[in-house]
């Protein structure tokens, strides 16, 4: 008997996205995205690398899917490449697009694996971006008409869905800070795009059902541990800000709750909502609040946030702690205290965390084997703080580890590697890692 037991029918997953794995990018059809555009900008990632190629997926699913079902997985997240289906954002259907995607659910549920769908992991289709993207409110109807479009074609053998991921990094990666693409550094249209992708989850869920009835939907939101660097009030109030701005913004209005009145007064202040909220309209915030059936987290690390002259102007301090490849902090009490948050103040319905993991650079020993023992402790930790949570009454569902292949891991190319399988990007070679085997016993025992 394992001393952490999970309850029956907890769900081991594992997840990936179109981009970062598919390749194929001017295969059958499929139009070009803006992060097609955005890698083959000079400087915008690491070593000019693409998703031309990635892990070619798109020819090699057979063998990923071998793979999980090796894992013992339970379910699997994967993205719909929007501009796989509509290559212009808009307009005619590809459908050879939809058929890839037909083929590689029935591989799944062959295997017994249930698969999850997220119907935009930040491959905007190019086309949209040149006529606003995300700051406009018509990609926002865009959306909503392809989330109909995929789930009336495969909403017979997919139940689960994810409408947006991460709108965060969606607005504001890629509009304010301009590190993902489209590459724009613009606040005002930062704050817009965000509340477009907000809108289209809401259209998108009843797009959604309204194409295929019994569908499960849900948004997967990100989360990040803001940790004042004292108590002192300049600090505390500057992790407010810093929770406002990456956590609050997106989960208030989800849940029901409009934007936090703090934040609305800060962007005024800082000069953010020059013409005020603008681009909420009548009827958004009911749109955006349209219940799911679950509520999907991403989880990675915390900041420790030190106050300014006013909370925008806020720093993050590192302090000497234990970190991965990418330099973020490990800090598993952070979802434990996500956890019992989101239980205790926001109502949510079944909790499903959609991703966790960590980018390790474990090399290939020379008996063939690569031993990862920080990914395990890491999965370990995050674990346990599930189990904690479940013990303190949170409705988790289940667990998806990000990611299960090394992957294309946006700016930073293929210098990361979150996966429980090495993938040699010159051979296209898969080699499961000691984590992998490690996972496969926890799913195996439905605990450790």
């Amino acid at each position: 008997m394992p001393a952490i037991l999970f309850p029956d029918g907890f769900i081991w997953g594992a997840a990936t996205s179109a981009y970062q794995i598919e390749g194929a990018v001017n295969e059958d059809g499929r139009g070009p995205s803006i992060w097609d555009r955005f890698s083959h900008t000079p400087g915008a990632t690491r070593d000019g690398h693409t998703g031309d190629v990635a892990c070619d997926h798109y020819h090699r699913y057979p063998e990923d899917v071998a793979l999980m079902g090796d894992l013992g997985l339970k379910a699997y997240r994967f993205s719909v490449a929007w501009p796989r289906i509509l290559p212009n954002g808009r307009g005619a259907v590809n459908q050879a697009g939809l058929d890839f995607y037909r083929r590689l659910v029935d591989c799944l549920l062959a295997r017994g694996i249930t698969p999850y769908a997220t119907l935009y992991h930040w491959d905007l289709p190019l086309a949209l971006e040149e006529a606003g993207g995300w700051p406009s409110r018509d990609t926002a109807h865009a959306f909503a008409e392809y989330a109909g479009i995929v789930a009336a074609a495969l909403g017979d053998t997919i139940r689960h869905w994810i409408t947006i991921n991460e709108p965060w990094c969606v607005s504001m990666l890629g509009y304010q800070r301009g590190e993902h693409a489209p590459g724009r550094r613009d606040m005002p249209a930062a704050l817009a795009a965000a509340h477009h992708t907000l809108l289209a989850h809401g259209l998108g869920v009843q797009a959604i059902r309204a194409a295929a009835p019994g569908a499960e939907v849900s948004i997967a939101l990100n989360f990040e541990a803001a940790v004042p660097l004292s108590d002192h009030p300049v600090d505390r109030d500057a992790a407010r800000f810093r929770d406002g701005y990456y956590n609050r913004w997106f989960l208030d209005p989800v849940c029901g709750h409009g934007y936090p009145g703090d934040m609305v007064a800060d962007y005024s202040a800082a000069g953010y909502l020059p013409r005020g909220m603008h681009f909420v309209r009548p009827g958004d915030l009911a749109t955006i609040a349209t219940p799911t059936d679950f509520f999907a987290l991403n989880y990675y690390t915390c900041v420790v946030v030190a106050g300014g002259s006013a909370p925008w102007e806020h720093r993050l301090v590192t302090l000497e702690r234990p970190r991965t490849a990418m330099g973020w902090e490990i800090y598993p009490e952070g979802l434990y205290k996500l956890l019992l948050r989101l239980y205790a103040h926001y109502n949510l319905p079944r909790i499903l965390i959609s991703e966790n993991g960590v980018s390790y650079l474990d090399l290939v020993e020379a008996d063939g084997r690569v031993r990862d023992e920080r990914r395990i402790a890491f999965i370990r930790e995050h674990l346990e703080a599930c189990h904690r949570a479940i013990q303190a009454g949170v409705p988790l569902i289940g667990y998806f580890y990000w990611s299960l292949l090394d992957n294309f891991e946006w700016a930073q190319g293929y210098h990361q590697r979150f996966g429980l399988v090495h993938v040699d990007y010159a051979t296209q070679q898969r080699l499961p890692r000691d984590s992998f085997a490690w996972y496969r016993e926890v799913i195996a025992a439905n605990g450790f």
